[in-house]
C-alpha cells in the first residue's frame, strides 16, 4: 500500500523530533566532556603525581620520556582519561533522559537499579586495580632488575608506556566488574535465563579465567585478585537475579 503525502509527513515529524532530542543530549554530553577535561587539564599533573602513587610504592622513583612531545602528549591523555571518569555520570544520565521516554513504567523502575549498580562496580573494580593488583603487578615486573650475568639491568619506564599500562588496569578491572549488570540486562531482555546460568556456571568460571589471564599481568597472584571477585560477582548476579523473579511473579 502506497502512503499518502499527509502519512509520509507524519512519519517524518517523530523522526526528527528524536533526532533534535539526540543532537540536544549528544551536545550536553560533549560539553561536559569537554569542561571535565579543561577542568582535568589544569589539575593533570597533580592527577598525574596520584597516578603515579603505585609506581613510587614498588620502589621506583623514575619517570623519563623519550620523544620531545612525550611529556605533554602523557598530560593530554591523563586529563582525557580522568575526564571521561568525571563525566560519566552526565553522560550516562543524558542516556537515560533521551531512552526513558519511551519505556514503560515497569521498565523504568527495573532499570534504574542498573543506573546505580554501573558507577559503583566500575569504581570497585578500578578501586581494587588501583590499591592491590597494580602494585603487586609492578613489584614482580620490575623485580627482573639487577646483575643478570654481568648486565646490569635496570628499569626506566616511560611516561606513555606507564599511563598506557595504568589506564588498561584501571579500565580493564572497572569494565570487568560490570559483570553482574551485564547478566542480569541479559536476563531482563529474555536472551538468557537464571538455570541456564546456573547451569553454565563451570563453564564461565573458565571464561573468567581466561579473561581475568588477560587482563592482568603474567603472574598468578594478580590473576587471580581479579579472576576471584569475577566468580563472586557472578554468583551475586545469580542471587539477584532469583530476587528479580521473584518479584516479576509477585507483581504477575
Amino acid at each position: 500500500m502506497i502512503m499518502d503525502e499527509d502519512e509520509l509527513e507524519d512519519s517524518r515529524a517523530p523522526l526528527l523530533d528524536h533526532l533534535i532530542e539526540l543532537r540536544r543530549r549528544l551536545i550536553w554530553s560533549f560539553s561536559a566532556l569537554l569542561i571535565a577535561f579543561l577542568a582535568c587539564y589544569y589539575f593533570a599533573e597533580t592527577i598525574f603525581a596520584f597516578l603515579v602513587q603505585p609506581l613510587l610504592r614498588a620502589g621506583q622513583g623514575k619517570l623519563i620520556y623519550t620523544d620531545v612531545f612525550e611529556a605533554f602528549f602523557a598530560k593530554v591523555k591523563v586529563a582525557f582519561f580522568a575526564a571521561i571518569m568525571l563525566s560519566f555520570p552526565v553522560v550516562a544520565n543524558q542516556i537515560w533522559r533521551f531512552v526513558a521516554p519511551g519505556l514503560y513504567t515497569k521498565e523504568k523502575r527495573a532499570l534504574r537499579p542498573f543506573l546505580v549498580l554501573t558507577p559503583l562496580l566500575f569504581l570497585s573494580g578500578a578501586a581494587l586495580a588501583y590499591y592491590m593488583a597494580m602494585p603487586l603487578a609492578l613489584h614482580f615486573l620490575l623485580g627482573f632488575q639487577g646483575n643478570i650475568g654481568g648486565i646490569q639491568q635496570e628499569a626506566l619506564p616511560a611516561i606513555g608506556n606507564y599511563l598506557s599500562f595504568v589506564t588498561k588496569f584501571l579500565f580493564g578491572f572497572g569494565v570487568a566488574f560490570l559483570l553482574p549488570v551485564l547478566l542480569m540486562l541479559l536476563e531482563r531482555a529474555g536472551i538468557v535465563t537464571r538455570a541456564q546460568l546456573v547451569s553454565g556456571r563451570r563453564y564461565a568460571i573458565v571464561a573468567v579465567t581466561a579473561i581475568a589471564a588477560v587482563l592482568s599481568p603474567p603472574d598468578i597472584v594478580s590473576m587471580l585478585l581479579l579472576a576471584v571477585p569475577l566468580v563472586l560477582l557472578y554468583e551475586f548476579a545469580l542471587i539477584a537475579i532469583w530476587f528479580t523473579e521473584r518479584r516479576r511473579a509477585r507483581e504477575g
